[in-house]
């Protein structure tokens, strides 16, 4: 199945799969990187896929190959139990409107609720207790899983997966002050999201003020990420858990933007920029590695950081250097 050459005894028994640190015996694992060297020569697995070069001495079995990953990422779904699936068809405890249109082998699961004006493509599952809101628009092969929201008017691409809690045009952050009080300013836009995007659980994606808030083709989205109203993220972009964008802020395609990093609103973030984890974005950036709050070039914040650390050794010479001129 892999393709690879075994070393070791041909009738050792594979009963499951798992990493290095987890496996037991009788089961199998992979070693694609060196800086897992420790776990390897700890792991308790009785074969692990290795590298065609590999030459570490090593008691499991091995099965060399060109990609361990993906060779064990093909063993790991022969193992794995089958995908859950569900009988297309309208469950009777779901409520649907009179002028919903579905399409072929859709699947609405127990209490979910859709509005009246909605239409949901061919293939597309809606979970259990969902709801989708008046005139919103879902495409083919969409997989939303139970408790998601979706408020009116949203337009959803196909093939797009959006796990639960996520709620999706919920109203943008607007507020005025009038009269020395806080006035609401109605949200009047969408949210748009294209085809082939994931956006995980508790995640939210506010309406647009006016126009639209836009996730653009193939964007990953992680848990726990807010997006808010105007934003427009380009295509193939990759979000890791509690990132915050504030509003109206355009950020190119192919940017990496790591955990819990915050980004201020009414700015831009260009094409293939990566942004580390817990970085303020306080202006325009474009491009390469930024990294600290507020954001700096990856090479700048290592620097700084470097110095910062060598301050009290620096104040400990300073010292020593006024008590020898007697200061």
């Amino acid at each position: 199945m892999s393709g690879g050459e075994l070393v070791g005894d041909p009738k050792l028994k594979i009963i499951g799969a798992a990493s290095l640190a987890e496996a037991t015996s009788g089961e199998i694992s992979f070693f694609a990187n060196r800086k897992y060297i420790g776990l390897l020569r700890k792991t308790r697995a009785s074969a692990v896929f290795v590298p065609p070069d590999f030459t570490e001495p090593l008691a499991a079995a091995q099965v060399r190959v060109s990609n361990p990953t993906k060779a064990f990422e093909q063993v790991v779904l022969k193992f794995a139990p089958k995908p859950i699936t569900f009988v297309p068809g309208i469950h009777p405890s779901a409520i649907v409107g009179s002028t919903v249109r579905l399409g072929e082998r859709v699947s609405i699961q127990p209490h979910a609720v859709i509005e009246d004006g909605s239409q949901i493509g061919d293939d597309t599952i809606i979970g259990a207790g969902s709801y989708i809101g008046h005139e919103t628009a879902i495409g083919s092969a969409c997989l939303i899983y139970p408790l998601v929201t979706i408020r009116e008017r949203s337009r959803i691409g196909s093939r797009v997966i959006i796990h639960s809690g996520a709620v999706i045009g919920a109203d943008g952050f607007g507020f005025e002050v009038v009269d020395d009080r806080q006035q609401k300013i109605q949200q009047l836009g969408i949210v748009q999201i294209d085809d082939d995007v994931e956006i995980g659980a508790n995640t939210t994606v506010d309406r647009a003020r006016f126009g639209r808030t836009w996730i653009q083709q193939g964007v990953k989205i992680d848990n726990l990420v807010q997006i808010a109203h105007n934003v427009v993220i380009g295509k193939n972009t990759v979000i890791a858990a509690q990132t915050g964008i504030a509003g109206s802020v355009q950020i190119g395609q192919r940017v990496l933007i790591g955990g819990q990093a915050g980004v201020i609103g009414h700015i831009e973030i260009g094409d293939n920029t990566g942004i580390g984890a817990q970085s303020g974005i306080s202006k325009n950036i474009t491009g390469g590695a930024w990294w600290a709050s507020p954001a700096v070039p990856l090479a700048e914040a290592k620097q700084q950081i470097a110095r910062i650390r060598r301050l009290g050794k620096l104040v400990a010479r300073v010292k020593e250097i006024e008590k020898k001129l007697g200061n």
